[in-house]
Order: C-alpha cells, then structure tokens, then sequence
C-alpha cells in the first residue's frame, strides 16, 4: 500500500456547517502486512446498526476542525490517542442517506490492541488490504434511488464481514488512490430500489 497518492490528492469538498462529520479510515502497516480496522456498529445505534463503518460521527462545538473530530471520535470509538493517527490526508466528502456532509481522513495508527465503546461499537475488526483488494471478495451493483438518482453500490466481503453503504464507497476510493485496485468497470447486477440489503 501506497500512501503517496492520498498525500498528493486534493479531495471535493462539500460544505454545509449543520451537517458536518468526519471518519478516520485507520492504517496498521506491521511486518509487511498492512490492515484497515473497522467498527461494527451496535445494535443498539438509531443509524446503520449492524453495518462496517470507520470510527466517525459528527462535528462538537469544541473541536477546532474536522480532522479534530475524525481524531475525537476515533478515541470515543476505539481509545485511540488522538495524538497517535499520522494523519497522510483526505479523500472525497460524501453525503450519507441520514445527510451528514461526511469527511474522509485516512490516518496511520500502532499496531496495538483497541478498546470499543460498549454502547456504539459491536466489534473492531481488522481487514487486509491484500484480501480487500482481491476482486473475488468484491461485487457491485447499480440501484436508481428514488432521491439521489442511479448509485452505485460497491460490497467488499472479507472474513465473514461485509463492507459497503458509504463506508464501501470511501473505501474504494482510498483503494484506487494507495493501490494497484481500480472498480471494474461493469457492475456485477442490477437491483431493484427496494431490494434487501446485507446488514
């Protein structure tokens, strides 16, 4: 994994200040083998439970940026030291389907145990690169959303977990950018709006 093109990259950014949230996407590299944790989210959460997400929420008063709340929610979330993440830069702001203008940071953290919070975090898990960037562990298809017109939805599934909803797109783009990875260019299916999702 290379993380020249994320330094180099000059993300789109979106801007609306009541919808402001970040994630940080977290890099182990150890030993030749480079990982990016994940949460599963709680049940018990009114948005997305059950799904892969990065540690992320939306922006406080108090943080002075939104790199400050990617690092915040990353220590809610994990107990990351916000100190820890080497932060390499940002991708693309996405809006999600509950309208947080999300912020994508892609930071580089120990290779050390972490700590879930008990009401927001299911589990951490730890996914290789090398497996996500495996094209029989991926699948796409195409859905017309009754709001947001034509989407694609892109599904990584990786060691029994699958990855895909916003956290699927950052993470095919983090993929384009710091590998050799690239989206195939046909979609696997196409589904209708209203068809079953994974959790």
């Amino acid at each position: 994994m290379d993380l020249t093109g994320i330094r180099r990259y000059t993300p789109s950014e979106l801007a609306d200040p009541d919808r402001e949230a970040a994630v940080l996407a977290p890099i182990i590299q150890e030993g030749g083998r480079c990982e990016i944790l994940f949460t599963k989210r709680s049940e018990q959460l009114g948005n997305h439970p059950g799904q892969m997400s990065f540690p992320g929420g939306g922006r406080e008063p108090e943080d002075a940026d939104l790199e400050a709340t990617a690092r915040r929610e990353a220590h809610e979330e994990i107990d990351l030291d916000p100190s820890a993440a080497e932060i390499v830069g940002a991708i693309d702001d996405i809006e999600t389907v509950t309208r947080y203008i999300v912020r994508p940071f892609v930071g580089i953290i120990p290779d050390q145990p972490y700590t879930p919070d008990e009401y927001e975090v299911a589990e951490i898990v730890r996914l290789g690169v090398e497996d996500l960037t495996d094209l029989n562990n991926y699948e796409s298809e195409h859905r017309d959303h009754p709001e947001y017109g034509p989407i694609r939805i892109h599904f990584f599934h990786v060691d029994g977990y699958t990855v895909w909803g916003a956290t699927g797109r950052m993470l095919a783009q983090l993929l384009e950018l710091a590998t050799d990875w690239e989206i195939p260019p046909e979609v696997d299916r196409v589904a209708e709006p209203d068809a079953e999702l994974p959790i």
